[in-house]
């Protein structure tokens, strides 16, 4: 459906100008409906779109969207599936110093394989998502774990999306280095995008994975709507990172589904940085078996007006199996930080270890911080806990460094610092922990 050639993502689909972008994207769909994909997508694509009409766009009623409100977004018109000029496209942004991975490149979602870097390695497969439609994981889980959980936006996505990428990872394949997903927003006039991810990890292999989020120089207003679904088998281990470094212009919503296998382990790092306008980040992680392992850590340093909402949903469905969550928002000037996590524990998940965390520091007398930590308990031999902390800047502690010679501006740093190393002494790899500390620094100097 979709080729690259002479510096041109080009598409089969026009890009679309209507009178809303209800009636946008309903004629989008209709092309998608006209299109040469397997008769299984099309079904799905019809069943999700049919259940996006009945839902519509979520508004502020919607419990889960209560902080959040998408008006302004949804009410105008976008381009869809516009041609892109990749040609002088610039990556520096997402560079991580000293970092060795393989590079996968998604420009407003398609994954352009010029720019990518994947040397040979037996048992990793990436394919854009449209060419993933034959492989045997493919047919087994795509549509099969996020679309069960209700969600308009995902519904919009499975119906729509025209952009993505398939990773797989064979049976006790252990991937020699991360896999660097740089997504890239670019665009003269204002655009929707819908990209759909899923990586398949097999029993016995591991993945580490880190997303960065940039946006080229003079790129107009976008939003960007991504679902993820991520299936850990048997004993698989999956360390994931999200750093988002967009421009004030990037909007996006995001929702990550995870489902896991006995034995697995999957690690979150979400990382939210001065930037995008508006972020909003569902996290769903599903325990479906026993002696499964999942780890939740988040960071989330803000300033002007940004908005970032992170709601997680960690489902305990089996015996003897452990969660932990640790969101920290640092919300400067004017910025708004939500936290909404909610933590299941079902009937038959005896014997689970559950702990959830959320801690707040507001620098500026306008900077505000919605939080909700939830735990809902259905089984009787269980160890869970859960809590919230809220506070302003330690003006003293500030004295107190000052006091001893060390300048402002550091000082601050030291104590966001911190605050933050409950959470960033977390992370399973140190070139991305040591980056994400100067990006924490570079944060509080914007």
């Amino acid at each position: 459906m979709k080729e690259v050639m002479s510096g041109l993502i080009t598409n089969n689909m026009s890009t679309l100008v209507a009178n809303s972008l209800f009636q946008q994207l309903t004629a989008t769909f209709q092309e998608l409906e006209a299109s040469n994909e397997s008769t299984a997508v099309k079904s799905i694509r019809q069943e999700a779109f049919a259940r996006f009409q009945e839902l519509g766009f979520p508004t502020v009623k919607n419990e889960d969207w209560k902080y959040t409100n998408i008006h302004n977004l949804v009410n105008k018109t976008y381009l869809l599936n516009e041609d892109v000029d990749v040609a002088n496209l610039d990556f520096d942004a997402a560079d991580i110093p000293g970092l060795d991975a393989h590079r996968i490149v998604l420009v407003n979602g398609q994954y352009v394989l010029a720019f990518s870097s994947l040397e040979d390695e037996i048992g990793l497969t990436v394919k854009s998502i449209e060419d993933a439609q034959d492989e045997a994981n493919f047919q087994k889980h795509f549509a099969q774990h996020a679309d069960k959980t209700g969600s308009a936006m995902v519904a919009l996505n499975t119906a729509l999306h025209t952009s993505g990428v398939y990773i797989g990872v064979a049976k006790n394949k252990v991937v020699s280095k991360p896999l660097h997903i740089v997504h890239v927003a670019t665009g003269g006039q204002e655009f929707f995008a819908q990209t759909r991810n899923l990586i398949v990890v097999e029993p016995n292999a591991e993945l580490e994975i880190v997303e960065s989020f940039i946006t080229s120089e003079n790129t107009a207003n976008n939003l960007n709507n991504k679902v993820t679904e991520i299936v850990a088998q048997e004993n698989a281990k999956i360390q994931h990172y999200y750093l988002q470094l967009a421009a004030e212009s990037g909007h996006y919503i995001n929702h990550t589904e995870v489902y896991q296998e006995k034995h697995s382990l999957y690690n979150n790092y979400n990382c939210n940085f001065p930037g995008p306008s508006f972020v909003r980040n569902d996290i769903n992680v599903r325990l479906d078996a026993e002696q499964v392992e999942s780890h939740l850590y988040g960071i989330n340093l803000l300033n002007k007006k940004q908005f970032v909402d992170n709601h997680t949903v960690v489902d305990h469905m089996k015996p003897h199996c452990e969660s932990y969550e640790w969101y920290k928002n640092i919300p400067q000037e004017e910025a708004t930080a939500v936290f909404n996590g909610k933590i299941f524990v079902r009937e038959d998940a005896q014997k689970t270890n559950a702990f959830q965390q959320n801690n707040n520091m507001l620098i500026g007398e306008k900077s505000t911080v919605f939080t909700k930590p939830q735990l809902e308990i259905f089984a009787d031999d269980v160890k869970c806990s859960h809590g919230c902390t809220m506070g302003q800047f330690d003006d003293e502690a500030l004295f107190y460094l000052r006091a001893r010679g060390i300048g402002e501006d550091s000082a601050r740093i030291l104590l966001v610092h911190a605050f933050a190393f409950d959470v960033t002494s977390k992370f399973s790899n140190e070139i991305v922990k040591h980056y994400v500390e100067e990006l924490v620094a570079r944060g509080l100097e914007s």
